[in-house]
């Protein structure tokens, strides 16, 4: 009986489970990325209707809460804050669109924050 050959198996056994690995792994930091803007937003737009309501010098008109927002904002691209007077008080809200792209395959994630302080 002659002995089988495993020379190479696990060159095999690799290129077999390396996509799938690389794909989760990337998969992982995109989705940390986008929850670290998702939080870097709902954060921005709380403290700029914070500031707009209880800071008149720094926060006194529209385009400074605005502003101040954009400042306060940590994370991946730049978004749009608009900030209005609405019944609740004073009201900022944010918009962000992220690119996700893998390559072969590229996504939009919309995301979108709001915040009211009275």
């Amino acid at each position: 009986m002659k002995p089988s050959c495993n020379a190479g198996t696990t060159a095999v056994e690799f290129a077999l489970i390396a996509a799938p690995l690389v794909m989760l792994v990337v998969g992982t930091l995109y989705a940390g990325l986008v929850m670290y803007s998702v939080a870097g937003l709902h954060s921005a737009v709380e403290a700029g209707a914070r500031c707009y309501s209880v800071n008149a010098s720094q926060c006194g008109t529209v385009s400074a809460t605005e502003t101040y927002a954009q400042n306060n904002y940590e994370g991946v691209g730049t978004p749009t804050f608009t900030a209005s007077s609405a019944a609740c008080g004073h009201e900022v809200s944010g918009t962000l669109s992220l690119t996700l792209n893998a390559g072969v395959a590229s996504w939009n994630v919309p995301l979108s924050a709001t915040a009211c302080f009275p």
